[in-house]
């Protein structure tokens, strides 16, 4: 099934597909392409060619150009193109439709809506930005264009509410391992939901869903990466970062690509039955056990050293009175992760 989801989305901005073969196009090569040249293989005029070489300049792509020489695009831009998208997808999800935005709202959103339409289990919504991008908590999710990853995945697992914690702690695994697989760097786990290197945090999972008596009638799995954001806003410096700090740039399509191979695999893992080895996998990735954390959850606040997580999610903690707590949800506000 694939869906019109421009047309459902209020704010969404995406490519048709004839400028989608023309980013393709220009793509595939380092040399200039003649207003002739792309409008023989797209069945346009030159001045059509012009115009919808315009449209994607005002969208954000830089596309250089000359009348002499023709068109390319400016060296350096990292494209997630919708049929390279596509193309990622594992094996058990090549039927699912990949939805590539220039900018939404949320990619949560989106996928809600495209998931009440009757989407496919493992559809896939991506965004080069987000307007209202936003994180655990209402907080909001900066979402700089062209330098991050912002995707949610759409998942109809036959499972009771209680089971959503374990799903977001297995996205934090896939997410680690994606990042390793992609560019050879260590990054770990502070529960429940965030991605952590260096000390700061440098993403997050966002995991929401709708229930029809005890099942999940769906899931939305949405990740936030700052992959290559250059530098962000004075209020978050001290705490996120990004994949750039040290100092190279990293391939947003081999990290998407990477991060569905594993969620394909621990997803595939956890629906049998396998979620306590997934579980260890999560333990030897997090910073949190054994740190002294505290922890709001609401009004309340909790202080102690934690010591594990248990087989539904919760994070055990040790109170100073010797009692053992059980959080299933909360914010960890203080602790060192360096």
């Amino acid at each position: 099934m694939v869906i019109e989801a421009s047309s459902l989305i209020p704010g969404a901005v995406r490519l048709d597909d004839v400028l989608q073969e023309l980013l393709r196009l220009l793509q595939t090569t380092s040399a200039h392409l003649s207003g002739e040249q792309l409008g023989a293989r797209l069945g346009l005029s030159r001045t059509a060619v012009w115009k919808r070489i315009e449209r994607l300049r005002a969208l954000g792509y830089q596309v250089e150009g000359s009348s002499r020489r023709g068109y390319r695009l400016a060296p350096g831009q990292d494209l997630l193109l919708p049929a390279d998208l596509s193309a990622a997808l594992p094996l058990r999800w090549l039927q699912a439709p990949v939805y590539h935005f220039v900018s939404l709202p949320s990619t949560n959103d989106a996928a809600k809506e495209l998931a009440r339409q009757g989407a496919p289990e493992g559809t896939l919504v991506l965004s080069e930005t987000q307007s209202a991008g936003r994180g655990r908590l209402g907080r909001t999710w900066e979402s700089p264009p062209g330098t991050g990853i912002y995707l949610t995945l759409l998942l109809r697992p036959p499972l009771p509410p209680a089971e959503l914690p374990k799903l977001t702690l297995l996205a934090a695994v896939a997410v680690v391992e994606a990042i390793q697989a992609a560019t050879g760097l260590i990054t770990g786990i502070k529960w429940p939901n965030d991605i952590i290197f260096q000390g700061k945090k440098l993403g997050g999972i966002l995991t929401e869903m709708e229930t029809e008596s005890d099942a999940m009638r769906h899931v939305v799995l949405g990740v936030g990466l700052n992959l290559n954001t250059p530098e962000f806003p004075d209020h978050l410096r001290e705490i996120a970062t990004s994949l750039a700090s040290t100092g190279q740039t990293y391939s947003r399509l081999a990290t998407v690509r990477a991060f569905l191979a594993a969620m394909a695999g621990l997803y595939g893992r956890f629906l049998n039955q396998e979620f306590p080895a997934i579980l260890d996998q999560w333990r030897q990735l997090t910073v949190t056990l054994g740190k002294t954390v505290t922890i709001r959850r609401g009004n309340d606040v909790y202080s102690g050293l934690a010591l594990d997580v248990a087989p539904d999610g919760a994070l055990l903690l040790a109170r100073a009175d010797g009692t053992i707590e059980k959080i299933l949800s909360g914010e960890i506000q203080q602790a060192s992760y360096s």
